[in-house]
């Protein structure tokens, strides 16, 4: 058996890494390519395809029969034996920290909808778009997930990034709004100073637009001490969101006046996964991913319906 698995270092064994990632793809009953149909696609000789295929038998990978002009058959595979010779592990897929029931959910439902798929997801956990789509163009991650306005902003940035799936409004956060120190403030007026996180789009765009044509200080701060400094007055006022309910019982809470600020934030609520154009087989993959499904599921874990796993 051993001399059968060094096979796949041999020119016939290259090409049946690619077409065993192809029979994956087969039921079981179903006719399987022509061989010059493999070998155009593959831009490989007959003979190379019809010696790929018989490594794939001889490994016990695929059963194939022949029926004559009818043409070849997929008898039999091995699923497991197939991922592994094609090379095929789980995708990776950058989120963010599941600090909400709406992430919770949202992760709970992407682990769940995969595991009817060939191919299960994993999930890393990073604060920050930013973080996130370095992890994707490094390859450290094969997906993002973010907000359809962080996602247009960096599409505008490369074009070898698209949206592979857009889960709709409501969906990464239920909404933005205001919360403020004092209880006398319901919106953002002159001489406030204003906690912006410059490393999230979301939470920027926002805020810069929501302060147009005011007289604020803007007091640069990370996300995620934006309820601390908040609580200990540092600042006066900060757009956040809208989910975190320990805010909603400490502070004054105001919604957006700028008709701007309102509609970017619906960009800004909606979750998207963002790929690489040239990712062909993840573009596939996220194709496959029952929508609903998730956002089912997403809900149960909100309303409390579902414990989340992740």
């Amino acid at each position: 058996m051993t001399r059968i698995w060094e096979s796949l270092f041999s020119k016939n064994g290259l090409a049946a890494k690619e077409i065993a990632y192809q029979m994956l793809y087969i039921e079981e009953g179903e006719r399987v390519p022509k061989v010059s149909d493999l070998a155009a696609e593959l831009d490989i000789g007959n003979g190379t395809v019809q010696g790929a295929l018989k490594v794939l038998e001889n490994l016990h990978a695929i059963r194939l029969e022949p029926r004559g002009h009818l043409g070849t058959f997929l008898r039999k595979k091995d699923i497991i034996l197939l991922r592994e010779i094609a090379g095929v592990g789980s995708l990776i897929g950058a989120m963010p920290l599941p600090y909400s029931s709406m992430y919770e959910g949202l992760a709970t439902g992407l682990i769940e909808a995969s595991e009817s798929m060939l191919t299960n997801i994993d999930l890393a956990y990073m604060r920050g778009s930013k973080q996130r789509l370095e992890s994707l163009k490094s390859r450290r991650s094969d997906f993002a997930i973010m907000s359809e306005l962080a996602a247009e902003q960096e599409i505008a940035n490369d074009e070898n990034l698209e949206i592979a799936l857009n889960f709709g409004p409501q969906t990464y956060v239920s909404t933005h709004q205001i919360f403020f120190t004092g209880n006398l403030n319901n919106q953002i007026s002159d001489g406030m100073k204003v906690g912006i996180d410059y490393t999230s789009v979301d939470q920027s765009q926002i805020t810069l637009l929501e302060c147009e044509n005011l007289q604020v200080e803007f007091v640069p701060v990370n996300y995620m001490q934006l309820f601390d400094m908040l609580l200990n007055g540092d600042i006066d006022a900060a757009v956040w969101n809208a989910d975190e309910n320990r805010s909603k019982r400490r502070f004054q809470v105001g919604d957006f006046k700028s008709e701007k600020a309102k509609k970017v934030s619906v960009k800004a609520s909606t979750s998207v996964i963002l790929i690489e154009k040239d990712r062909h087989e993840v573009k596939d993959y996220i194709s496959g991913l029952d929508k609903d499904v998730i956002l089912d599921i997403q809900q149960k874990v909100v309303k409390k319906e579902k414990l989340p796993h992740y």
